[in-house]
């Protein structure tokens, strides 16, 4: 009998997990494969790669022995078999491991806690109420205080900000930063904070179970974020940067659902080709998702080349898979009539919004009301709970924008706005100044309704929420170009900046102090604090005395020639002038003492001149 002989040539540790499949080949073949690249069996192993050689022609070989043999499944292929792409293929001793870690560690949270009975599908769904408006998950912005709030004005669900799963299992101040109380069992907002559903970014299966298990007593679902687009999810290898890897994005999700004792759900991105698209969001249903939330955007839909939504290809995950999930829609949430325009055009069940949340957080309710008026409950909301300064000044910025567009005095005002006391007051003025506009707008008989600007979009009074539309950017052919100079003083953070748009830009690098940039010559967003030089469009840190950039407050001190910025520190210079100023003191203490001892040897002189005069007088007195 005949033994197939496999000879693998410079023989690689990775070729060591596949133990099993080399031990596989024991049939009688007559057949001899000659791998001569070590890295046949990693998933990277390119396709017709030459080194995959058979040594002999099986033309002249019995059919039967061909289908009988053990690599036949190589011969039934036209090119040379390759094994499905994955990030991590774990040997099967470390996969039970891991699998007996998170089975103890599920175990313990159930023993220590109390869950309902785990739902799923449309079950899950109507348990918490069938939500229809949801609030998205949005980092450093849809915090607790925003939530009650949102829940005031009809939000059935709201989404925790997103965590990241490896940061939130492993620091503990992490956790404290973004989830007060947890160490205590305070979970969120308490019973008036429900339903509620924890969002995590992650790429590790097991931390991410580690980091569920953790708020599961404290929520109703876990959610995968698998839609963000920003850089630092590249960097990260999370969010939307997943969606070439469907095996990891499966381990995620099956490891949640078969271990997290409450559901899993997931947020996705479309793809440019909807049967994609629909058998993605096969594959995360089939995972396990028991709730499909589905952007339709593009991962390259961002910033200002946002765009709109696809709400066709929401459509068709939703007739792939909504008879066995809920699917929720995402995108093109402006106005509170699109949301059933949505609802409507989709077939979903309902309908997330995310940016129309923030410049209104009461989209989910007809009308639009005041800003101020929203600032105040607002306001009022982070008093009770001690919600962080940073927090609360960036909704105030989006639910006055169009308010702070008109009184532009009163953005660099809230922007150093540094306590609650401090933006109450920035509050208060705006809301007197906004009510005299409408009184005025009132009197003038103007009327807004049926007003729609160019684009269709309706024309709304400043003093009344209302969303943002960000401006798109010029065609190519239609960028125009200009140059200016960068003088070779600019600080670190400058230089950072001019790096990261030459990146993003394309712009020529440059390395001479005084240099000639490339520019788009695109419309200056308004900022709320922009810097005090006229030619500069950044914002002024808040501790800045000079009210100034980094680089700008540098190049003023260094005209002022004083150096008494302590958020833009120079020591080198201070130190500099310190030692000046000592030298000066040094000499003017010098010349001081000088004039001292010459007043001292003018004095002893005319003290010797007035001895030796009385001398002279006892003399006299004593002949006479």
């Amino acid at each position: 009998m005949l033994l197939p002989s496999l000879f693998i040539h410079r023989a690689h540790s990775s070729a060591s997990s596949f133990k099993t499949i080399l031990k596989s080949f024991t049939t009688a073949s007559p057949l001899k494969a000659s791998i001569v690249d070590p890295f046949f069996f990693s998933p990277s192993y390119p396709k017709n790669h030459p080194s995959l050689v058979f040594n002999q022609s099986f033309s002249s070989l019995p059919p039967t022995l061909l289908e009988t043999s053990p690599l036949a499944f190589l011969l039934k292929q036209p090119k040379p078999f390759r094994f499905p792409k994955t990030t991590h293929i774990m040997p099967n001793k470390a996969k039970q491991e891991a699998e007996e870690r998170n089975i103890a560690a599920a175990a313990k949270c159930i023993a220590e806690h109390t869950f309902p009975p785990k739902l799923s599908g449309w079950d899950f769904y109507k348990s918490i109420g069938s939500p229809k408006y949801v609030v998205a998950p949005m980092v450093d912005q849809s915090e607790l205080a925003w939530r009650i709030l949102s829940r005031r004005y009809n939000a059935d669900l709201c989404y925790t900000p997103m965590f990241n799963a490896k940061l939130f299992a492993k620091e503990e101040k992490y956790r404290e930063e973004h989830w007060a109380g947890l160490k205590d069992g305070l979970g969120g907002g308490g019973p008036n904070d429900r339903p509620l559903v924890a969002q995590f970014c992650a790429n590790d299966p097991e931390y991410l179970l580690q980091a569920a298990l953790m708020v599961a007593p404290y929520c109703d679902a876990v959610d995968i974020n698998l839609g963000c687009p920003q850089h630092i999810a590249r960097r990260g290898h999370y969010g939307s940067f997943l969606m070439e890897d469907w095996p990891l994005i499966a381990s995620l999700i099956s490891t949640l659902h078969k271990h997290l004792p409450i559901p899993v759900t997931a947020k996705i991105r479309v793809f440019p080709e909807a049967e994609k698209t629909v058998a993605y969001a096969k594959m995360v249903v089939e995972a396990g998702a028991q709730i499909l939330v589905v952007h339709g955007r593009l991962r390259e839909m961002k910033g200002h080349l946002t765009g709109v939504a696809d709400w066709e290809k929401i459509k068709l995950v939703q007739e792939a898979v909504g008879h066995l999930v809920p699917v929720i829609a995402n995108g093109n949430i402006l106005y509170h009539e699109d949301v059933d325009r949505c609802l409507e055009q989709t077939g979903c069940t309902g309908v997330m919004s995310a940016e129309g949340n923030l410049y209104n957080p009461a989209i989910f309710t007809p009308g639009h009301p005041e800003s101020w008026r929203l600032a105040e409950e607002y306001l009022t909301i982070c008093d009770e709970l001690d919600t962080k300064i940073a927090y609360t000044r960036g909704h105030l910025f989006k639910i006055f924008r169009p308010s702070l567009t008109v009184h532009t005095d009163l953005r660099s005002e809230l922007g150093l706005a540094n306590s609650r006391e401090e933006m109450w007051a920035v509050a208060q003025k705006l809301k007197e100044r906004l009510i005299q506009d409408a009184e005025a707008s009132r009197l003038a008989e103007e009327s807004f309704e049926g007003r729609v600007d160019e684009q269709g979009f309706p024309i709304l009074p400043h003093w009344v929420a209302q969303p943002y539309f960000r401006q798109p950017m010029p065609p190519q052919d239609q960028k125009k170009e200009q140059t200016e100079e960068v003088s070779g003083a600019t600080s670190k953070r400058t230089a950072d900046d001019s790096a990261h748009r030459e990146d993003e830009e394309g712009v020529a690098p440059s390395g001479a102090s005084i240099k000639a940039k490339k520019i788009k010559n695109k419309k200056v967003k308004v900022m709320s604090n922009l810097c005090r030089d006229a030619k500069c469009q950044n914002t002024f840190s808040a501790k800045c005395i000079h009210q100034r950039c980094k680089g700008c407050c540098r190049l003023h001190q260094r005209d002022l020639n004083s150096y008494t910025c302590d958020s833009h520190p120079m020591r080198a210079m201070l130190k500099q002038q310190q030692e000046e100023q000592k030298q000066e003191l040094t000499k003017v203490s010098s010349e001081a003492l000088g004039s001292v001892a010459m007043e001292g040897m003018s004095s002893s002189v005319a003290l010797s001149e007035i001895a030796s005069s009385d001398a002279s007088k006892s003399e006299r007195c004593t002949i006479l």
